[in-house]
């Protein structure tokens, strides 16, 4: 039988929303927001030659300058002030993160609560910039190899890095300002937005090509029918739960006593979510970067990564999938379901699972639990983000919706929604408090008859 939260969920009704003020008001300030991000990628770095740039990334879009521009939002093909993205965030995140679960000192920090994250969050900061200052230089030194820039030098080197830092920081504010005013994560959204403003060119090309024969109906269809079949998965994998029976005995609390009850802990298949394809990607993204702006000119070493760590190379997808499979592994057990706090809750709580004694053995259980599950999961999002890369390499279809892209749509959009969905849920509950207050104040005691 459904809950009361459950069935209330059930008939919740979009015109809520209308009343929900301060749930509107969220949902304003996140579009203007984004509105602001998208307006900035058409602001161009100072220096560069529009027309050198255009042609050069007309001659790259079939390739590594395609993948780049559908992760900025199209802000690298026009070299605009947010080319770098927030790319350089969710590596310094991911670098954090790591060294979090190996240094002592930072993992005490993780468990201070509040001031602890707080410290986490500006190490992160500092570690952005720096990953930001040598990505920009790296991208202005290629600029100027390329041919890009109208008067290349010294100036042009410091007004780009500086550009590109100061548009990283920028994103990062942005994002961080809409996780707590606005609706959703802050950082996946801006990816989102990035990805589904490229997607009308993207398809527009894709059908271009189609119309000039380059690609035949078949293939074309099959392509569609792939996309339709990879979000369905996406969104059942996504929905789909292990749920672990927990059962809470008999307790009294001082002289009250409460009856045991039972329960059920939920754990998704993929409870890393959308994180292990972005955090891969990033680190797949960036000597791409660098070597789409270099040209001919790419020194010995950044031609050999690129020989072997190139779209659609065995290395590359091999290193894809395990990047893949580490950061789903390593963000489950160190963010998203950590088992140690898991099993310690339950402990406080007076909770178990049948047959398996509270505390260490509790933690073992749960463990093998995830493990289990993780192993489902890591491959479906590896799936998920090698198929298309794998097509795309063999039929050579110039269409960058890919697994990742798709994976990254379809779980913002859902996380967004569940969210929303929050919000008008709370937002009729206090309906409901209100009512139930004022029809306690128009109900009055009858007087008593007066004593004669």
């Amino acid at each position: 039988m459904a809950s009361a939260a459950e069935q209330m969920a059930a008939n919740l009704s979009w015109g809520a929303l209308a009343k929900a003020t301060d749930l509107r008001s969220r949902i304003f300030f996140t579009l203007g927001l984004l509105i602001v991000y998208r307006l900035g990628t058409y602001i161009p770095v100072p220096g560069i030659d529009g027309q050198a740039l255009r042609q050069f990334m007309a001659d790259a879009g079939a390739g590594l300058g395609g993948i780049l521009n559908m992760f900025t939002g199209g802000a690298i093909s026009r070299m605009g002030i947010f080319a770098l993205g927030i790319m350089p965030y969710i590596s310094a995140s991911i670098i954090v993160q790591l060294l979090a679960s190996m240094i002592p000192a930072l993992e005490q920090l993780k468990k201070e609560g509040e001031q602890g994250r707080k410290k986490i969050n500006q190490y992160t900061r500092y570690a952005t910039v720096a990953l930001a200052v040598f990505q920009g230089y790296g991208i202005a030194m290629s600029i100027q190899a390329g041919d890009l820039a109208h008067n290349p030098g010294l100036y042009f080197t410091v007004a780009c890095v500086v550009t590109l830092v100061g548009g990283t920081m920028f994103l990062m504010w942005l994002g961080e300002q809409i996780t707590a005013r606005g609706i959703g994560n802050g950082t996946s959204l801006i990816i989102f937005v990035g990805i589904v403003a490229e997607i009308p060119a993207a398809l527009a090309q894709f059908f271009s090509q189609g119309r000039a024969g380059v690609i035949s109906t078949p293939v074309i269809v099959g392509v569609l029918v792939m996309v339709v079949l990879v979000i369905a998965a996406v969104v059942f994998m996504e929905r789909a739960l292990r749920k672990i029976h927990i059962q809470y005995p008999r307790r009294q609390v001082g002289m009250k006593i409460y009856d045991g009850g039972s329960s059920h802990l939920p754990i998704k298949v993929n409870p890393a979510g959308v994180i292990p394809a972005i955090f891969a990607s990033s680190l797949l993204l960036l000597p791409t970067t660098v070597a789409t702006f270099s040209g001919a000119q790419t020194g010995p070493v950044m031609s050999t990564i690129l020989a072997y760590f190139g779209p659609g190379q065995p290395l590359y997808l091999a290193f894809f999938v395990a990047m893949i499979v580490f950061f789903a592994f390593f963000y489950t057990y160190n963010v998203s379901f950590k088992v140690d706090d898991v099993a310690e809750n339950l402990k406080n709580q007076n909770g178990f699972i049948p047959g398996i004694r509270p505390g260490r053995k509790t933690e073992e259980y749960l463990h093998y639990v995830v493990t289990r599950v993780l192993v489902l999961g890591s491959g479906y999002l590896a799936l998920v983000c090698l198929l298309p890369e794998v097509l795309r390499s063999q039929l050579a279809i110039p269409f960058y919706f890919g697994g990742t892209s798709v994976l990254i749509v379809v779980s913002v959009t859902m996380d967004t929604i569940n969210q929303i969905q929050s919000h008008l849920l709370a937002h009729q509950y206090e309906g409901l408090i209100e009512k139930s207050n004022l029809r306690g104040k128009k109900r009055t005691a009858p007087k008593a008859p007066a004593r004669r």
